[in-house]
């Protein structure tokens, strides 16, 4: 199961995946990503991935092509951030920002 939270501000669409992007779950949210603002810049929220797979794998690298910048802070994720060269949020201050699902763009847990 795959749950896919978006949400923008003025200048940033933010997607947060949740779950297993995996086979027509993950080409859903290639269609679902295309079918947006291309003007905007892209947060894709992967830290509550649990499981990709190959067809996914090819989806993320597909929104780095597109100039997404990944908010990952589990191990997984991490991981599938690192082995994909996909470009994390930067870092500012002491926590890493993101529109996330409420777009207030202050560090998460907080």
């Amino acid at each position: 199961m795959l749950r896919v939270i978006n949400s923008q501000t003025v200048d940033i669409l933010t997607f947060k995946l949740e779950g297993r992007l995996t086979g027509e779950r993950a080409e859903q949210v290639r269609t679902l990503v295309t079918r947006s603002n291309a003007e905007m810049k892209l947060i894709v929220d992967i830290t509550e991935l649990m499981f990709v797979d190959a067809l996914g794998e090819e989806v993320l690298s597909f929104l780095k092509r597109l100039g997404a910048h990944f908010l990952a802070q589990t191990a997984y994720s991490l991981d599938v951030c690192e082995r994909l060269h996909l470009a994390l949020v930067p870092k500012q201050g002491s926590g890493t920002l993101s529109a996330g699902p409420n777009g207030n763009g202050r560090p998460l847990g907080q």
